[in-house]
């Protein structure tokens, strides 16, 4: 099976500063894979909310993530803290990919990179509806 290569922006429109505690690390005494989602969530929510949106408004709409993908480049260790940035891409009708890198605030290292396919949703309704506008004139400026 081939390898997951993810190709990222040269620039993020956000960034956010996440530290590591020790419910985030596992066995092997580095960040768990499934924490690793956590703080991207966490990252996502600040990301929409810098915005001036919640995961459930978005333009009068929310977002249900579609899918994950996530590509490791090194260990990271509790006490560090992680410098989440995030952007939005590969726009389509119904939704885009949030891409994201976390890399080590104090040595530049980069710890993974990944993204989420995210669509809008009408949760009213309960089906996908299409980007909103102003979210698509908010992150592509």
């Amino acid at each position: 099976m081939p390898r997951i290569k993810i190709e990222l922006p040269e620039h993020f429109s956000f960034s956010t500063d996440i530290p590591i505690y020790i419910g985030h690390i596992n066995y092997g005494h580095h960040l768990d894979n499934a924490q690793l989602i956590s703080l991207v969530s966490e990252a996502r929510v600040r990301f929409f909310k810098s915005l001036g949106y919640t995961e459930l408004d978005v333009e009068g709409v929310g977002i249900v993530v579609a899918d994950v993908a996530a590509q490791y480049r090194s260990e990271a260790f509790h006490g560090e803290t992680l410098v989440v940035e995030m952007g939005a891409n590969d726009f389509n009708k119904y939704g885009c990919d949030l891409v994201w890198r976390l890399s080590d605030q104090a040595s530049g290292r980069e710890v993974a990179r990944g993204k989420h396919g995210i669509m809008f949703f009408d949760y009213t309704a309960r089906k996908a509806t299409s980007v909103p506008p102003g979210f698509l004139a908010k992150v592509s400026a």
